[in-house]
């Protein structure tokens, strides 16, 4: 391993010398005054590379480095020590959705609130891709969650009255079993571990409720790739979902929203460190991270939101450097918003498992609840909830909010739209809320808006949609603690 990054240096080190001052005679003897370009952000990864290097010679595992994690509003995704989590271990085998079988896997989980005597005040709260199961602080984590503002006594999800489950989903890297884990062998998965889909996800979740002796949810709760997880519980678990919140989600990943994540999964891929993944013993696919985080951010957010944040500055080594005609652009960052990229792909680089981002990523390109792809994979659709709900949901929110005044029925629904409402039938009797935001890219409101029409469609009266404003793009479900929280107590309580 060490002799093949080694290597990899060499040849680093070969584009370099292209672009020495023998390599530039044909320009230098035209014009002497040409200076040797130099590129102080590639030799940045260089000197990240090297450093990598050097630690893992003297560590048998290379070692993720303790990096500042305050970067703005984004949640902090750092790795949770192993005493800030419960794990549970399920020793029997489980099967997957596309025919492999896990032979036992860990689910790492944090709890909020009290358990009811009943244990009838359960809310599992799902988590976009990255996150870990610390979504807010608690006794043995004092840290901020990355939903700090959301739970807690007197929040959106009050913990004086619910028993909040969050965990790290199969296929993650914080505490639960994914391809970082050792399998039974003491050997690490790798890219040796099986394909993950939302429902395996969701599934091992209601395997740690089995544990926990909860039968039934009140809520299940997900924005993201969570507000998937969200659907999948309650359309594979139809009589233990009581509620769904989905946030920023969707049933169908469309083909832009895969098309971005590709684009994620290809840059990191094409890292030569990722040696086909299985880089553990050696120096991780650090710039590919750096690379997929970047464009992973700008679908996070919203044009208007970088031009109010940003605008067109320049960063102030530049801006500092007198009139525009006396700065000197560069081909590594100058404006603002390049180096705030730069800094958000620098921080996630080694905070998340390079492995992960790829299978938790596909997962999110392979949800889809329309009946053929249901079929194509072998599931059958159980019968919808037998269970009425034991609150006035369905008088307040039938009547006045089957359609926003936003969003009226569709005239021209897409093809689609009549196989995604029959393979959401198992969903037809469980109340649901869902939101969207109208400046977000990677899980654009149509898709919102076709999953309520979907719904409605499969003869689910007890469908509130909401669409909110604000320039946050994708994570608004982060940040608007007024509209996104006030949604979502208003739809608990």
């Amino acid at each position: 391993m060490h002799s093949l990054l080694r290597r990899n240096i060499s040849i680093n080190a070969v584009f370099r010398s292209t672009r020495s001052p023998r390599a530039l005679r044909f320009s230098t003897t035209a014009s002497p005054r040409l200076a040797t370009p130099s590129f102080p952000c590639v030799d940045a990864h260089a000197a990240r590379q090297s450093k990598l290097l050097e630690a893992s010679s003297l560590s048998p595992s290379y070692s993720r480095e303790s990096t500042d994690s305050e970067s703005g509003p984004e949640p902090p995704y750092a790795r949770p020590s192993p005493t800030s989590y419960h794990t549970y271990h399920h020793s029997s085998p489980m099967k997957m959705t596309y025919g492999d079988e896990l032979p036992s896997f860990d689910i790492a989980y944090e709890t909020w609130g009290e358990l009811s005597p009943n244990r009838d005040n359960v809310v599992l709260l799902h988590t976009g891709l990255s996150a870990s199961s610390h979504a807010a602080s608690t006794s043995m984590n004092p840290s901020e969650g990355w939903w700090e503002k959301f739970i807690g006594p007197g929040k959106a999800i009050d913990t004086r009255q619910f028993f909040v489950i969050c965990t790290n989903v199969l296929g993650g890297c914080y505490g639960s079993t994914g391809p970082s884990s050792s399998d039974p062998s003491g050997e690490r998965y790798a890219t040796r571990f099986p394909i993950v889909s939302i429902f395996d996800m969701v599934r091992a979740q209601f395997h740690l409720l089995d544990h926990l002796g909860v039968d039934r949810l009140y809520a299940s709760v997900g924005s993201s790739m969570g507000g998937m997880q969200s659907l999948a519980a309650g359309w594979l678990f139809p009589d233990r979902v009581g509620r769904i919140v989905s946030i920023s989600g969707t049933a169908r990943s469309s083909p832009g929203s895969i098309a971005m994540r590709h684009a994620q999964r290809s840059v990191l891929m094409a890292d030569p460190n990722w040696n086909n993944g299985f880089y553990y013993d050696g120096v991780p696919p650090h710039i590919g991270m750096k690379l997929a985080r970047q464009i992973a951010t700008i679908t996070y957010r919203s044009g208007p939101e970088w031009d109010q944040r940003f605008g067109r500055k320049l960063r102030k080594e530049n801006s500092s450097q007198g009139s525009v005609q006396d700065r000197k652009p560069t081909l590594c960052p100058d404006f603002l918003i390049e180096t705030y990229l730069d800094h958000q792909g620098e921080q996630f680089c080694l905070k998340y498992d390079a492995n992960s981002l790829l299978y938790v990523s596909k997962a999110m390109d392979l949800f889809d609840l329309t009946l053929p792809a249901i079929e194509e994979v072998g599931m059958v659709p159980p019968p919808p909830s037998t269970i009425e709900p034991d609150y006035s949901y369905s008088s307040i929110y039938a009547t006045a909010h089957t359609f926003s005044k936003s969003h009226p029925p569709p005239p021209n629904p897409p093809p689609h739209l009549p196989e995604l409402a029959e393979g959401l039938r198992p969903l037809a009797n469980t109340p649901m809320l869902i939101l969207g935001v109208q400046s977000d890219i990677l899980f654009p409101v149509d898709q919102q808006r076709e999953l309520a029409d979907a719904l409605r469609m499969a003869g689910n009266g007890r469908v509130g949609y909401y669409e909110l404003g604000g320039v946050w793009g994708h994570d608004t479900f982060l940040l608007d603690v007024l509209n996104v929280g006030g949604a979502i107590r208003g739809f608990l309580s």
